[in-house]
């Protein structure tokens, strides 16, 4: 068995490998508060305004020391003396002492308008807490009733969360540095590694239960210490194998851990320098250091301990046999493994293949296949067979874990991301449906929440017809210039949300100058707006829209149109962007204008009326 030094150096170099996803990983537990809390901390460092009544009864604030804002509490008391209605006057104050803060800072701020500017009022007012209460308290006929309901809810909710995400992500975390001990790339895929075998309630059952146990334990005071490294293995065996029991999970930890608990103790207590430094740093240390290298040292620490076990036949060790999370198959069983994979590399370019000229210009630059011609059919069907080849590579050439070995199959769950695939090209048919479809889809959005909202029906928009071109005109912007991002969804995102913002903005400061001034939109008192042209809670709309039109939308309405006849799609798609060109040329001349459109009158509490195309 190697030495704590020994684990420590291969930790070290297991971390300087993978560097980026282990620091991740563990950032993303202290988040959700599975693993790492104290990293954390400087995060809660801020000062905050504490509520309190003068004898007349008026509110009065004052700052105090670093902690985390109290209005909630205050809030709280007041619902909890079944005082609602004090509650919601107290909430009520504190929003619109906030609002007034906003306007006379930077407008960029401004909290008066708009889903996400509620969304923060209510949150830091507490009024989501009144409003939930008085919600079921008018169903119930109870406030005292409703709170009840209300903290039954939220205890379900939190259970919900705490079952399925954070006691499960230890698994999830063990999971990533596991594959990273023995393969060079690791990637973000493997996160939802339970989910493409469908072991995650099963796994999360096993923690559960370990959780149950070890809570049992902790009521005696020997118990919550020893017990703890008597269960430490627990989410390291079903990272491995997530299909064990849960008593078998808690079992086989008890039996590898026996005779090892001091040890284990020692071998914590020797990071103990590093958590130190952390701590000095206030958490950051052990964001980027601390937390990625001791978890990488200690799954060394398994690596060595599941050896043993497996050396001595410790009952139930035989259900750890992922072989090849700890030695790469031998080339030769790799190359017979993934023969489609290999038989495809090794084929040299066919030059014959690939589009020529301009076609082929747009093809690899923009995306597009203009005609659904025979050979732009047999591009498009090597090209799909090239993005799902190229997601095995990696796995056929041994640097990274290869699925198709693993006991629990994992590929065969992938036929609907497959029949998806997001690294299509389109013809220009498909971008005509696209259009006009996700226009109708933003002029549906925005009506709907204009009836909603004000309670009547207004056709939104300056042309007339059921659409909003600049909808439409987003998602085949970010369908062709972003063509090159599609691998990438995080750069993909980022993209979406600048170009989406750049064609708002755009779209804006040329219809005000078409039309004389008159204004379409105003986001002036939403939350981060820029001139009132466009705001954040748009942009975000965009961006995670324009993440479902590239991976999902788009590919499953070109899949419904290949199954149409092509003449007749031909057909529909000129008819209806004849009459939408026409809607448009005349909408220029005399465009739909008026009431829930561009009346921006100032409304009763100084706020802007009207609202936008997000």
């Amino acid at each position: 068995m190697l030495t704590r030094k020994e684990m420590k150096k291969q930790g070290k170099r297991s971390l300087k490998q993978h560097y980026l996803i282990f620091v991740a990983a563990c950032l993303i537990a202290s988040f959700l508060g599975s693993e790492f809390k104290s990293s954390l901390n400087f995060s809660s460092m801020q000062t905050y305004e504490q509520i309190r009544e003068d004898p007349s009864g008026n509110i009065e604030y004052s700052v105090s020391s670093p902690g985390w804002a109290v209005s909630w509490d205050d809030v709280l008391m007041q619902i909890a003396d079944e005082n609602t209605e004090a509650g919601r006057e107290l909430s009520d104050q504190l929003r619109q002492d906030a609002i007034e803060k906003a306007q006379q800072g930077n407008p960029m701020f401004g909290r008066t308008r708009g889903v996400l500017s509620d969304v923060v009022n209510q949150i830091t007012s507490g009024s989501i807490i009144v409003t939930a209460v008085a919600a079921i308290g008018s169903i119930t006929g109870s406030d005292s009733l409703g709170i009840v309901i209300l903290i039954l809810c939220s205890v379900i909710v939190y259970f919900l969360f705490w079952f399925l995400i954070k006691n499960l992500f230890p698994v999830v975390v063990r999971r990533i540095f596991l594959e990273g001990l023995t393969y060079s790339q690791v990637t973000p895929q493997r996160f939802i590694f339970l989910l493409r075998v469908k072991k995650w309630l099963k796994a999360s059952w096993s923690m559960l239960v370990s959780s149950f146990f070890y809570t049992l334990w902790s009521l005696t005071i020997v118990g919550a210490l020893i017990k703890r490294y008597s269960y430490f293995l627990v989410p390291y065996i079903v990272a491995e194998n997530p299909d064990i029991g849960a008593c078998q999970a808690v079992t086989l930890s008890r039996k590898m851990m026996k005779g090892h608990k001091w040890e284990c103790f020692i071998f914590e207590l020797s990071f103990l320098g590093w958590s130190i430094l952390g701590s000095l740093t206030l958490g950051i240390f052990n964001i980027f250091f601390t937390n990625p290298y001791k978890t990488a040292a200690f799954t060394q620490y398994y690596e060595q301990l599941r050896a043993l076990a497996r050396e001595k036949k410790i009952p139930g060790s035989e259900m750890l046999y992922d072989w090849y999370l700890y030695e790469k198959p031998d080339p030769e069983i790799l190359r017979k493994k993934y023969s489609d994979v290999y038989a495809i590399t090794q084929q040299p370019p066919d030059p014959d293949g690939d589009l020529t000229g301009w076609r082929g210009f747009l093809a690899r630059n923009l995306g597009l296949l203009l005609f659904s011609r025979q050979e732009e059919k047999e591009y498009e069907r090597r090209q799909a067979e090239h993005v799902r080849i190229h997601a095995l590579i990696d796995d056929m050439e041994g640097l990274a874990y290869p699925v198709r070995f693993y006991p629990i199959p994992e590929e065969n769950k992938r036929k609907l991301v497959q029949s998806l695939n997001y690294m299509r090209h389109y013809t220009i048919w498909s971008l005509i449906v696209i259009f006009l479809g996700l226009a109708f889809f933003g002029w549906v959005w925005e009506v709907s929440l204009h009836l909603i909202t004000d309670g009547e029906f207004v056709n939104r928009g300056a042309l007339y017809g059921p659409w909003l071109p600049i909808y439409g005109t987003g998602s085949i912007l970010i369908l062709t210039l972003l063509t090159r991002l599609r691998r990438n969804p995080v750069l993909e995102f980022t993209a979406t949300i600048v170009v989406c913002g750049f064609l708002e903005y755009m779209t804006s400061v040329f219809m005000e100058f078409t039309s004389g001034g008159l204004k379409w939109w105003d986001y002036s008192g939403y939350f981060l707006n820029l001139n009132g042209r466009i705001c954040a809670e748009g942009l975000l709309v965009f961006g995670i829209g324009g993440i479902a039109v590239v991976y999902v939308i788009a590919p499953i309405i070109d899949n419904a149109l290949m199954a149409l006849n092509e003449k007749i799609l031909r057909v529909v798609c000129i008819a209806l962007m004849a009459v939408f060109l026409v809607d448009f040329a005349y909408s220029q001349v005399h465009p739909n204008a008026g009431e829930g459109i561009t009346d921006y009158k100032a409304e009763a509490e100084g706020q802007i009326g009207g609202s936008g195309i997000c």
